[in-house]
């Protein structure tokens, strides 16, 4: 019932954008008076993007506004060829230390780790500019539309990365892989990477692996070892305990596969940490479901071997569980409820084994103690028998 729950409550996030919704952008206004037709509040970064489109040049003025520290940088562009950063033709705006103002170069990024410079781009460009106030940068730009196409590629960033006075790469978690999206400049209608297959595959492979590892696997753990104590849940509890756990893999395995395939999706970008421990968490997990197939009998004498190895691989994939989890919090960056959920589940399982753990030994020990009288009793009768016998001879 509990996971029922919390799937359900991370399924509802899945189908939601994994940042709140930036303000308004009709109430933003321009130096110099400018004015433009269309705008369309970015979902990630803080950021807008204001545009006129002139069909009759195919060319568009923008002006793309976004929160950042004075010492820091923002870019805006379109990638012709493609989505996403590579093949991107952006423009960069940055504090110039040389004349105190804001510069903003254009340039076109080929690789994940570009040396900026200011370049000549795919398309031509008739003006830019650039100027920063009230916490925020805006740049300004006339260019032509590539290939007089409506509907364009575009990319955003911001970042405090700069080295040797240019921009200096910028993280590569949450909403900064996220900000890109599909831009129709005469509707106006952006899809954005919430949108798109890929951000929604990257929900469902954090629920999956949020539910499986993360609160079957607990679940099933607190099955095998509580249960088992009261009478009248054997075999009951192994079968419950070997349901949950196999559901657990095969879901588990299910949101590992999706993210080896989303890992190989995303070039340049590497969570080496999080792939590191997802990998160590399959094998693991997968060595013990193999397992059972060698569990020896009750009578063996290797039984306990088997028990040892048993609960403390399963007690180290439960760690590693949640330990990765966390981890994938610190990549999605969804909304801090979702965290506060899970982290609320796992203290609601904590309490739930402390109670169950004082109420099995209690259990246990009231067991030993019967067990220790029917023994102490016994062997009075032995001691009572011997002694007649010897006042008898």
């Amino acid at each position: 019932m509990m996971q029922a729950i919390f799937l359900c409550l991370l399924l509802s996030f899945s189908l939601q954008s994994s940042s709140a919704q930036a303000q308004n952008c009709s109430s933003e206004s321009f130096s110099g008076n400018r004015q433009y037709s269309s705008c369309n509040s970015l979902p990630y970064l803080g950021a807008s993007l204001h545009w006129t489109y002139h069909a009759s040049s195919g060319t568009v003025d923008v002006a793309y506004r976004a929160p950042q520290s004075s010492s820091g940088w923002v870019a805006w562009a379109i990638n012709p060829s493609g989505t996403g950063m590579i093949g991107a033709n952006a423009f960069l705006a940055f504090p110039d230390s040389a004349a105190g103002a804001v510069t903003v170069w254009t340039t076109q990024l080929s690789t994940y780790s570009p040396t900026v410079q200011d370049q000549n781009l795919s398309f031509s460009v008739y003006s830019k500019s650039a100027e920063y106030s009230d916490g925020s940068y805006t740049i300004y730009a006339t260019l032509e539309v590539p290939s007089n196409n409506t509907k364009v590629n575009v990319v955003w960033q911001a970042s405090t990365q700069i080295k040797n006075g240019v921009p200096n790469g910028h993280s590569t978690l949450g909403d900064n892989v996220n900000s890109q999206s599909t831009l129709d400049l005469l509707s106006g209608h952006a899809a954005s990477a919430a949108d798109n297959s890929k951000q929604h595959r990257m929900n469902i492979h954090g629920v999956l692996n949020a539910v499986s590892w993360g609160v079957m696997m607990p679940i099933g753990a607190i099955i095998a070892r509580y249960l088992r104590v009261f009478q009248a849940a054997d075999p009951a509890w192994y079968y419950l305990h070997i349901a949950c756990q196999i559901s657990a893999y095969i879901i588990g395995v299910s949101g590992w596969g999706l993210g080896l395939k989303l890992g190989s999706e995303s070039v340049g970008v590497v969570h080496h940490k999080h792939r590191m421990v997802g990998i160590a968490l399959f094998c693991l997990a997968t060595l013990q479901v193999f397992a059972l197939l060698l569990r020896p009998d009750k009578k063996n004498k290797h039984r306990i071997y088997w028990n040892m190895y048993h609960h403390s691989v399963g007690y180290l994939v439960i760690i590693l569980s949640v330990v990765n989890i966390f981890e994938g919090f610190e990549i999605l960056l969804p909304a801090k409820k979702w965290k506060h959920a899970y982290i609320a589940t796992i203290v609601l399982l904590l309490v739930i084994a402390l109670v169950l753990e004082v109420i099995t030994w209690a259990v246990v020990l009231r067991r030993r103690s019967k067990s220790s009288e029917k023994s102490h009793h016994g062997s009075n009768g032995v001691n009572g028998h011997g002694v007649k016998q010897y006042q008898v001879a």
